[in-house]
């Protein structure tokens, strides 16, 4: 077993161990040593979370050299963290395509699908019952809420939110740092640092977001 650590002291973060134990519970896999808290107004070292440790902030990182890392969606940056040392982790229920490729630092929630030829780039983040179609492709840092629904050959460009229960038709292309509303029917493309929403979405102002890897 590998040692790991959840990055994140969240909501998701505390999930995420449980998806751990999921994992291990069909192969044992990941030794789970704690969490690191996103900076030093989140530190509770000494504390847990659902029964695991919060280890500190990014200061302790150098005490954990050979580890792997695996963040939640609401961790600010991995600035000091070895890109190498990122780890992807998927719920046992998911069906994932054998021929989808999977970035570094993913995390796939219980009951999704990701389905043949879908591309995902690193750090994306997909919670429960998200259906991710056919020769879909995703940029880094794509956040995908509950029971998102995205058709085929779709196309998500980095730092993308995609609201619970919105909708994609195929072929589209969602703009870089775009943010999809809750239930939004999506049905031509989105430029680049857009908020849509309603049925059809539509544009509601612009969205300015940051970057970080």
């Amino acid at each position: 077993m590998s040692d790991l650590i959840i990055l994140g002291t969240g909501v998701h973060a505390a999930e995420m161990a449980e998806i751990v134990e999921q994992i291990n519970r069909i192969e044992p896999t990941w030794n789970l040593l704690g969490f690191i808290a996103p900076n030093e107004q989140t530190d509770r070292a000494g504390e847990e979370i659902n029964g695991y440790p919060i280890l500190g902030t990014r200061k302790v990182l150098a005490d954990y050299p050979d580890v792997w890392y695996v963040p939640d969606n609401g961790f600010p940056d991995l600035v000091g963290i070895p890109a190498q040392r990122l780890a992807s982790i998927v719920a046992p229920s998911s069906f994932v395509s054998r021929t989808a490729r999977i970035g570094a630092g993913c995390v796939v929630y219980p009951n999704c699908f990701i389905g043949l030829n879908v591309t995902l780039g690193h750090r994306v983040f997909i919670l429960s019952g998200s259906i991710i179609n056919h020769d879909d492709k995703l940029g880094d840092r794509v956040v995908v809420c509950s029971s998102v629904s995205l058709a085929g050959f779709v196309t998500v460009e980095a730092g993308c939110y995609l609201g619970q229960a919105c909708t994609i038709k195929q072929y589209l292309r969602i703009g870089r740092g775009s943010l999809i509303g809750m239930g939004s029917i999506v049905v031509k493309d989105v430029p680049p640092n857009s908020v849509m929403v309603g049925n059809p979405a539509r544009k509601l102002r612009d969205r300015n977001v940051l970057l970080i890897s």
